[in-house]
């Protein structure tokens, strides 16, 4: 059930990964791509930090689709359909890291700001 909550995860990583692959950018492709991995140790900072790189990674994927509008329209060429593509791949890849609330730290111990039902 764990992998469910991280799969539109790594969908998004490799998506941005691919985008940084293509621009030549192979150090940031590969701290994207590896970013997921991050998760194995299980750490709210480590949670955060992979929200806020998927945050970051839809504001890219805007700036994009902003600089392809404009070369577009410099050339007459329609760009609805591409505001639609790219702001579906960056809305799916803000959203990819709700899953991850809760994800990190330990359930139940001390300080994790997780109450249980108190039933009295």
């Amino acid at each position: 059930m764990k992998v469910l909550r991280i799969l539109p995860l790594i969908l998004s990583t490799l998506l941005i990964g691919a985008h940084f692959l293509r621009s030549g950018n192979v150090i940031v492709m590969l701290l994207c791509v590896a970013a997921p991995l991050l998760l194995l140790l299980r750490n709210r900072v480590v949670t955060s930090g992979i929200q806020v790189l998927l945050a970051v990674a839809a504001v890219e994927w805007l700036r994009t689709a902003m600089m392809i509008a404009q070369e577009r329209a410099a050339t007459g060429a329609p760009v609805t359909r591409m505001f639609v593509i790219l702001g579906s791949v960056a809305l799916f890849t803000l959203l990819s890291g709700v899953p991850l609330f809760g994800f990190g730290g330990r359930r139940g111990h001390a300080g994790s700001g997780i109450r249980g039902l108190a039933v009295e």
